[in-house]
C-alpha cells in the first residue's frame, strides 16, 4: 500500500515538475537558512553550560552609587566580598576571586611565549568550574603561592609533549613576567571550551599576589579590582540572597554610606553572563541577547514563509487536481486513503527539500563561519543543549510539527472534493480557501516589508556609529602593547620615555604617547572629586586616566583653553604631581558654566588638591552604545602602559619594522606585539555589525522565498484564466491591460500587507534603537522606500508570468479548449 503511495507521489511530482521545483527550492532555502542561523544561535545559547554546577554558580555584581545616583555598574568588586559572603550566608558553599593578567610572558629555558591569557585564582576555582585536569589534583593544585596550572596546548608549546606524558610535567617550573620568579606546575588543564566566557591559557595561585605584597588582594574593602564568583548550595534561590544583601551593605560600608557613597551587590547567574552582561570591566567575551533572539525570530519567519508558500501553492492547485480526486473517489478510494496519498506527496517534497538543505548548509558553512567568526557545524548544533535539553530535540519536534501542519491542511482540502460536482464540471474553488490564500499572502509580504525596513534601519544605525565624530582621531594609530618583563624594573619609566622620544625621531612617526589605557577599553573611574575642599558632601565621579605629555596631540584632541602637559608636570614621586586637564563635561559636572571659568582653579581628587591647567573638548572613549563621560587627564604613568603611535601609512611594513627595532633597543627581552586602534575600537560594534549583516542576508533569503511563492501563485492564476485572457485578446484587450488585470489582485494584497507591517516595524526597531546612547531617527522615507521596494519586487515577480500569458497567441489557446 505505502509503495503505491510513494509511486503515485513521484509520478504526481514529476507531472507538476515546475510547481514541485518551486516548492522544493523554497523549502530547501528556508530550511538551510534556518539551520545556519540555529547553528549560531545554538552556540551562543550554549555558553558556560558545560559546567556541572551551572545552576549554582553566580558572579557578584557591584553597583556604586553617589548621592543616590548610579555611577558604576561593575563586574569587579572588593577582594574581601567572597569571604564576607561565606561568613554571612551559609548558603554560599565556595567563592573564588579572579584577577586577569593579559600581557604575560612565560619563560621556560630558551622558550619564551607571549600573548597569553592568565588568571590569578583562588584554589577553589577548579572546584567551582568544570575545567578538568588531565594531570594533577584540582582540589590542591593552586593552594600554595607560585603554583600554576597550564592548558594542554600551552604544555605542548613549552615542552613538546604528548597527551600520555602530561603527568611528567608536574613539579617542573616556568618563569612568569608577573614577578620574574619560578612557578611550579601542579596541573595540566584540558583546553578551555570556546563557549566559555572565561578564557585562559594559565592559572596561577591567588596566594602569589598576596605574597608579592598587593595588600588590597587579601580580603580587603579598599579597591574594586577583583572579579568574584560564588557557588551556592544546590537548589538555593539566589533571589533570596539578593534580598538579604541590603543588610550586608550596611554592615561593611557604614562609613561610605555616611558620605553619600552606597554599595549595592547582587548575584548574576553564570548562565546569563554571556548574553545578558551589561557590566563595566567585563572579564569575558560577551554576546548580545537582542542579536541572538532577533536572529532566532528571523529564522522562524523564514521557515514560516517557506511553509506558507507550500500551503498556498498546494491549495491553489486544488482546482487542477479536482478531477483526479473525483475519479479516485468514484473508483472507491476513501477520504483516509486520499489524505494518506497527499501526505505522502508532501513527505516526499519535504525529504527532498531537507536533503537539498543539508547540501546547501555544507556548501555555505565556510562562508557562514567567516561571517560569524565562529567554528560552527551541523554536528556541533546536534551537541548543543539549552536548559539541559538537546537543541536538536526541540528543532526536530518543531520541524516535524511544521511539516505536518503545512501538509495536513492541503491534504484535507484536496480530499474533501465531492465527485459528483467535480465530474459534472460544477466544481469551483472554495471561498474559504481563496480567503485563506489571500490571508497567507498578506502575512507573508507583511513579514517581508518588516524585514526590508529592518535591514535599512540596522544598516543606517551601524553606518552612523562607524561614521560618527568621536572627538578623537583613531586613524593611523599603531598600538604597541605594554611590555611585561621590565614592568617591575625601577628604571622602566625612564626606558619608556626614552622609547617614546626615539619613536618621535623616526620620519615615519608623526607622534607617540603612552597612557594607562587606550580608547575602547574601560578607563578607571575616580569616585571622589570635589569642586573645593568645602564641598565634602557633594562628591562627583569621573573617568581618570594617566597620560604622557603628547597624548592630546597624538589623538588630535581639541584643547579648548589653557595648556597641554609639560615635562615639568611629571614627577617620579606621585605625591608631587599636581596639575590636571579636564574635559568640557567634567567642568560642567563641577558646576562651572564655561571651561575658562575653571582654568587655574584647584579641585580636590581623593582628598588631594589638583590645579586645572587646561580643558579639552569632550570625546568618546567607548562606543556609541554609551554616553560621553566627564574625564580627568593626569600627568602620571605607571607600569603596563600601552604605546599609541601616529604613523604615516604609506609604507606600513617598514614603519612597523622600525618601531620594533626601537622597542627591542629600549625594552629588550619583551615580545613585540601590536594592533591598529581603528580595528580594535570598532570591534566594540562587532555584535551590531554581525547582526546587520546576517539580518540583511537572511532577510534577502526570506524575500526570495516569498517571491518564489508569488511566482507560483501567478503561474496558477494565469493558467486557470488562460481562456478568459484569450477571449479578452480576441475582443481587443491590450497586453498592458491584461497584465494589469492579472496583477491588481496581488498588488491589492501587498498594499494591505504594507499597511499592516508599518506599525509593527516601527515598534520593533524603535525598541532596538534604545540600546544605543546615540542613534538615528526612524524617518518616514524609510517606510516609503520599503513599501515601494516591496511593490516593485512583487510586480517584477508577477510580471514574469503575466506578460508571458498576455503575449500568448489566443488562437492556440481557444483551439485547445
Amino acid at each position: 500500500m505505502f509503495t503505491h503511495y510513494f509511486k503515485t507521489a513521484f509520478r504526481s511530482l514529476w507531472k507538476n515538475n515546475i510547481f514541485s521545483l518551486i516548492n522544493i527550492t523554497g523549502l530547501a532555502i528556508g530550511l538551510a537558512a534556518c539551520t545556519l542561523i540555529l547553528e549560531y544561535v545554538g552556540f551562543e545559547l550554549s555558553y558556560d553550560r558545560f559546567n556541572k554546577n551551572l545552576s549554582d554558580i553566580y558572579r557578584v555584581v557591584n553597583d556604586h552609587y553617589q548621592n543616590g545616583k548610579l555611577i558604576q555598574h561593575s563586574g569587579i568588586t572588593y577582594s574581601g566580598v567572597g569571604r564576607a559572603m561565606r561568613d554571612n550566608f551559609p548558603e554560599v558553599v565556595r567563592s573564588s576571586r579572579l584577577v586577569p593578567f593579559d600581557q604575560e610572558i612565560i619563560i621556560s629555558g630558551a622558550t619564551k611565549i607571549g600573548e597569553l591569557k592568565v588568571l590569578a585564582v583562588d584554589a577553589s576555582f577548579l572546584s567551582i568550574f568544570s575545567f578538568p585536569l588531565l594531570a594533577g589534583n584540582a582540589a590542591t593544585a593552586l593552594q600554595e603561592p607560585h603554583t600554576a596550572v597550564i592548558s594542554e596546548t600551552l604544555a605542548r608549546k613549552i615542552f613538546n609533549i604528548h597527551d600520555h606524558d602530561f603527568g611528567l610535567l608536574l613539579g617542573k617550573t616556568l618563569v612568569m613576567s608577573t614577578d620574574s620568579l619560578p612557578y611550579k606546575i601542579t596541573g595540566i588543564c584540558r583546553d578551555v571550551p570556546s563557549n566559555s566566557h572565561l578564557q585562559f591559557d594559565l592559572l596561577f595561585s591567588y596566594q602569589t599576589i598576596i605574597q608579592n605584597g598587593w595588600s588590597q588582594a587579601n580580603d580587603d574593602f579598599s579597591r574594586t579590582d577583583f572579579h568574584t564568583y560564588i557557588q551556592l548550595r544546590h537548589m538555593v534561590d539566589y533571589k533570596k540572597i539578593d534580598a538579604r544583601l541590603t543588610s550586608f551593605n550596611r554592615k561593611y560600608f557604614k562609613e561610605k554610606m555616611a558620605l553619600g557613597m552606597d554599595e549595592k551587590f547582587y548575584l548574576q547567574p553564570l548562565s546569563r553572563i554571556h548574553l545578558y552582561s551589561d557590566v563595566e570591566f567585563e572579564i569575558g567575551k560577551t554576546g548580545n541577547a537582542t542579536t541572538v533572539w532577533g536572529l532566532l525570530i528571523i529564522a522562524a519567519l523564514i521557515i514560516v514563509i517557506a511553509w506558507t508558500n507550500y500551503i498556498n501553492l498546494a491549495t491553489a492547485k486544488s482546482a487542477e487536481r479536482a478531477k483526479e480526486v473525483g475519479i479516485k473517489k468514484v473508483a472507491g478510494a476513501s477520504r483516509k486513503q486520499l489524505v494518506l496519498q497527499f501526505l505522502t506527496e508532501s513527505f516526499v517534497i519535504h525529504i527532498v527539500a531537507l536533503t537539498a538543505a543539508v547540501f546547501i548548509v555544507n556548501l555555505s558553512q565556510s562562508w557562514f563561519n567567516a561571517l560569524t567568526q565562529q567554528r560552527l557545524s551541523l554536528p556541533q548544533l546536534f551537541q548543543n543543549t539549552f536548559n539541559g535539553y538537546p537543541i536538536t530535540v526541540a528543532l526536530t519536534i518543531l520541524i516535524a510539527m511544521g511539516i505536518f501542519i503545512s501538509s495536513f491542511y492541503p491534504a484535507l482540502v484536496l480530499s474533501s472534493f465531492k465527485p459528483v460536482l467535480v465530474l459534472n464540471g460544477k466544481f469551483s474553488a472554495s471561498g474559504k480557501g481563496i480567503f485563506l490564500r489571500k490571508l497567507l499572502v498578506i502575512g507573508q509580504f507583511a513579514i517581508t516589508v518588516v524585514l526590508i525596513i529592518g535591514s535599512i534601519v540596522v544598516y543606517r544605525q551601524v553606518r552612523f556609529m562607524n561614521s560618527q565624530q568621536l572627538g578623537i582621531n583613531i586613524d593611523q594609530l599603531l598600538i604597541v602593547k605594554n611590555p611585561s618583563l621590565t614592568a617591575w624594573d625601577s628604571s622602566y619609566l625612564s626606558k619608556a620615555n626614552n622609547f617614546i622620544n626615539a619613536l618621535k625621531q623616526l620620519p615615519q612617526v608623526k607622534n607617540a604617547a603612552a597612557s594607562w589605557r587606550i580608547p575602547g577599553e574601560e578607563w578607571p573611574r575616580e569616585a571622589h572629586v570635589l569642586r573645593t575642599a568645602a564641598d565634602a558632601n557633594a562628591p562627583v565621579a569621573m573617568r581618570n586616566i594617566g597620560v604622557s605629555k603628547d597624548f592630546i596631540q597624538t589623538y588630535d584632541i581639541q584643547l579648548l583653553v589653557g595648556r597641554n602637559f609639560e615635562e615639568t608636570d611629571y614627577h617620579s614621586d606621585w605625591q608631587k604631581t599636581r596639575n590636571v586637564i579636564l574635559s568640557r563635561s567634567a567642568t560642567r559636572l563641577l558646576g562651572f558654566s564655561s571651561p575658562r571659568e575653571i582654568l587655574g582653579r584647584t579641585i580636590m581628587i581623593e582628598n588631594r588638591p589638583w590645579d586645572v591647567v587646561g580643558v579639552v573638548e569632550d570625546f568618546h572613549q567607548k562606543s556609541l552604545h554609551y554616553p560621553i563621560e566627564p574625564t580627568i587627564l593626569n600627568p602620571t604613568l605607571g607600569t603596563f602602559c600601552p604605546f599609541s603611535i601616529k604613523i604615516d601609512t604609506k609604507n606600513i611594513a617598514s614603519t612597523i619594522a622600525a618601531v620594533e627595532e626601537k622597542y627591542n633597543e629600549f625594552l629588550p627581552g619583551n615580545i613585540f606585539s601590536y594592533f591598529f586602534l581603528h580595528d580594535q575600537f570598532n570591534s566594540q560594534y562587532k555584535n551590531d555589525q554581525l547582526f546587520g549583516k546576517i539580518f540583511a542576508i537572511f532577510a534577502g533569503f526570506a524575500i526570495f522565498i516569498g517571491c518564489l511563492g508569488l511566482l507560483g501563485l501567478s503561474m496558477l492564476a494565469t493558467t486557470q484564466r488562460k481562456k478568459e485572457i484569450a477571449v479578452r485578446k480576441v475582443l481587443g484587450a491590450s497586453v498592458s491591460g491584461i497584465v494589469m488585470l492579472l496583477s491588481k489582485d496581488f498588488i491589492r494584497l501587498i498594499i494591505i500587507a504594507i499597511i499592516i507591517a508599518l506599525p509593527f516595524a516601527w515598534y520593533i526597531l524603535h525598541n532596538w534603537l534604545q540600546n544605543f546612547a546615540y542613534r538615528i531617527n526612524i524617518s518616514w522615507w524609510i517606510f516609503l522606500v520599503a513599501g515601494s521596494l516591496a511593490v516593485v519586487i512583487a510586480l517584477s515577480t508577477i510580471s514574469i508570468q503575466t506578460i508571458k500569458a498576455a503575449l500568448a497567441n489566443p488562437a492556440n489557446i481557444l483551439r485547445a479548449e
